[in-house]
């Protein structure tokens, strides 16, 4: 939690840790005082962006043989191969816990 002070036109003028006269109280989380500590909204990683990506490509590579643009044999043997493998676990975890609508559609 901190505290400011603000303004005459109501912008944060000051910031603290501690309650200071007249300070009004915010979460740390409050985009107002982030843009005051020049703090930018957290990006996402590398990691969760590739991850996503992934499901793209494998999404658009369903097209692609479900419209028989491509063969699955066409593919290298070890693409063919990583892709049975993500499409044996999506239809297991799929399987096992199906609380929610699965995000298995092909786009």
């Amino acid at each position: 939690m901190f505290h400011v002070l603000r303004s005459p036109d109501g912008s944060i003028q000051q910031v603290s840790k501690v309650t200071l006269h007249n300070s009004e109280p915010l979460e740390e989380s409050d985009p107002e005082l982030g843009a005051f500590l020049g703090n930018a909204p957290p990006q996402p990683s590398f990691g969760t962006a590739d991850a996503e990506f992934v499901r793209v490509i494998e999404d658009l590579i369903d097209v692609l043989i479900t419209k028989n643009l491509i063969m699955h044999t066409d593919l290298p043997a070890a693409a063919q191969k990583k892709l049975m493998f993500r499409k044996g676990l999506r239809s297991r975890l799929n399987g096992a816990l199906d609380l929610l609508d699965s995000d298995d559609r092909v786009i």
